[in-house]
């Protein structure tokens, strides 16, 4: 139960409501207990003296307390539900800020599916805790002891031979929600491999077809979900056997009533209507005992999928502002000084970058090639903090990109990546996604630097046109420039191009090239390229190989010293050439 008390917090939030929930409880269980008496009292009277007015005066007794306790029940439902809708709407949006701020490297190790299950099937679990779950335990609670209160000044005796099934009745409670709770773990880790299998699925459906693999999928998701079913029906089981118990058990007490209490009242120590008041208790208990065993399963599967939204909203930032961070720095200007640094993706891996120095002056190009998986993009991605160095220090404008606020960092660094992404919107709002306000001029002046702007009036609704998901609806290179126009809107000081016109003609990404080379004039612009075309005219280009830099000049020194850079330059000749001749 240990995982619920994290919730202890948002409950504390809601105290007003809760509490007012637990009074209308009070007030609607206190009167309802009345209703038995004044059936006693109907009985025993009307035996003595049968009289109409009498039976009037006490059937709209009862049922004026029967309104006034449902009208209580009414308002605790609005209160207590209220209040779990309002929690789990908090909880989810905890949940969400808290995986926004999740370092990449999380990402990598897990799924989105997993990711997906959490943020839906867990966090509705733990709302049927907050919700129901605690306005039944409340709800139980009192109405047991009132009605103790109650049937113990009827006759003690007769309590206590009426209440020896409820040990037995706790020892099945106990054994049965420690198995629910397990089972319920087991559905929901089968859930998540499930909601995994489909995102992927659906993101990855145009090699599923190209690849005539559908029998294959829905195949495999047969099997998940038979998995899936039959661990639900592992617990089913469990839960069909709590309502035969409780019932079972609640009739052997109405028959150590009926059996003893009739004793009692052959022998006057009870008279009619206390025996009938006694047994209206005991089926006033029966609901009560009932909803305990449903609580207990609500319970159970909320603690499971509380443990396992815990793991998440346990997992360290890793990235992020510290005490050292200075607030006071609000922009950089765009130099960047890399000083022995030293980079692993985890501690038994080993290094992808070794002991690398260079400095990179405000406004300068710099390019960085290099065979595929010498550690390029890793090198980048520290830039923004995507990661920290293992070793070392990186400066921008002389401050270790520790120490600089890391919205500030980001929000200075337009980086295009190796995968483009473009979200489900329209063109604009995905040039504009780094930016806070509307404004057309930066729109138009980002689509004309990344030559997106001609293709844009093919397009059937201009900047306004839908976009598929992930840009599915526009090629490879319209995406890429989509990207680098996204880049470029939010007026960047320092730019990163991560082979960011693969997939752009080498006309195109001639006519891209001169434009940045007038938007970033006092800027600092990083480019990576398997292209010796793209980063030719950069102002230093360094060559990395197995994580460290072996080569760092300007084009023609490279070429003139005839190692990697001259041997990529060349085979690239040759490809061309081969290229015309074909």
């Amino acid at each position: 139960m240990n995982s619920l008390s994290a919730l202890n917090k948002y409950f504390v939030r809601y105290k007003k409501e809760l509490a007012a929930g637990v009074l209308f409880i009070l007030l609607s269980n206190s009167s309802q207990v009345f209703i038995p008496l004044l059936m006693r009292d109907s009985i025993d009277s009307l035996k003595e003296n049968v009289n109409y007015s009498e039976i009037i005066k006490y059937a709209l007794m009862i049922v004026g307390t029967a309104a006034f306790s449902g009208y209580f029940r009414f308002l605790i439902r609005m209160k207590m539900n209220v209040v779990s809708r309002k929690i789990e709407y908090d909880l989810r949006t905890d949940f969400w800020a808290h995986i926004q701020k999740l370092p990449l490297r999380y990402f990598q190790n897990n799924s989105i599916g997993n990711i997906m299950a959490h943020a839906t099937n867990d966090i509705n679990a733990i709302r049927m805790y907050v919700g129901p779950a605690v306005m039944y335990s409340i709800d139980t609670s009192t109405k047991f002891i009132f009605i103790l209160a109650m049937i113990l000044m009827i006759s003690p005796s007769l309590t206590l031979f009426s209440l020896l099934p409820l040990p037995f009745l706790s020892y099945m409670v106990f054994r049965l929600s420690k198995r629910i709770h397990q089972k319920f773990t087991f559905i929901q880790e089968k859930f998540s491999e499930l909601t995994t299998f489909a995102q992927e699925s659906f993101s990855g459906i145009r090699v599923i077809k190209s690849y005539v693999r559908e029998a294959k999928q829905i195949d495999d998701f047969k099997k998940l979900s038979d998995e899936y079913l039959a661990r639900n029906m592992d617990k089913i089981k469990i839960q069909a056997l709590f309502m035969p118990i409780l019932f079972l058990i609640t009739g052997v007490s109405v028959i150590v009533v009926i059996w003893y209490g009739g004793s009692l009242v052959i022998n006057g120590v009870l008279t009619i209507g206390e025996i009938l008041a006694f047994t209206a208790y005991l089926s006033l208990l029966i609901f009560p005992v009932i909803a305990l065993g449903w609580v207990m399963n609500l319970v159970q599967q909320s603690s499971a999928s509380m443990k396992r939204l815990n793991r998440i909203l346990d997992e360290p930032y890793e990235i992020n502002d510290s005490k050292d961070t200075k607030y006071s720095k609000n922009t950089v200007s765009g130099t960047i000084v890399f000083k022995n640094v030293s980079f692993k993706y985890k501690e038994n891996l080993p290094d992808v970058l070794k002991n690398i120095n260079l400095e990179i002056p405000k406004g300068s190009t710099v390019a960085f090639v290099g065979h595929t998986g010498v550690g390029k993009s890793s090198l980048i991605n520290l830039i923004p903090r995507f990661y920290d160095v293992t070793e070392g220090q990186i400066l921008i404008d002389g401050f270790d990109v520790k120490e600089i606020p890391l919205s500030v960092l980001r929000r200075n660094i337009g980086l295009v990546q190796q995968e483009t992404f473009l979200f489900s919107d329209t063109l604009r709002n995905n040039i504009l996604y780094g930016l806070n306000a509307e404004n057309d001029s930066v729109v138009k002046k980002a689509a004309e630097i990344a030559r997106l702007d001609k293709d844009v009036e093919s397009f059937p609704n201009g900047y306004e046109t839908i976009l598929g998901e992930r840009g599915i609806t526009l090629s490879g290179g319209q995406k890429q420039r989509s990207c680098l126009a996204r880049a470029l809107a939010i007026d960047p000081k320092i730019l990163i191009l991560d082979d960011s016109f693969s997939a752009v003609d080498t006309h195109t990404e001639e006519e891209i090239l001169v434009k940045l080379r007038e938007f970033m004039k006092g800027r600092t612009s990083i480019i990576i390229s398997h292209r010796i075309s793209t980063v030719k005219d950069a102002d230093r280009i360094f060559v990395l190989d197995e994580g460290i830099v072996v080569e760092q000049g300007n084009h023609e020194e490279l070429v003139a010293n005839g190692k990697i850079y001259a041997d990529l330059h060349y085979r690239q000749l040759l490809e061309e050439e081969l290229k015309e001749l074909s």
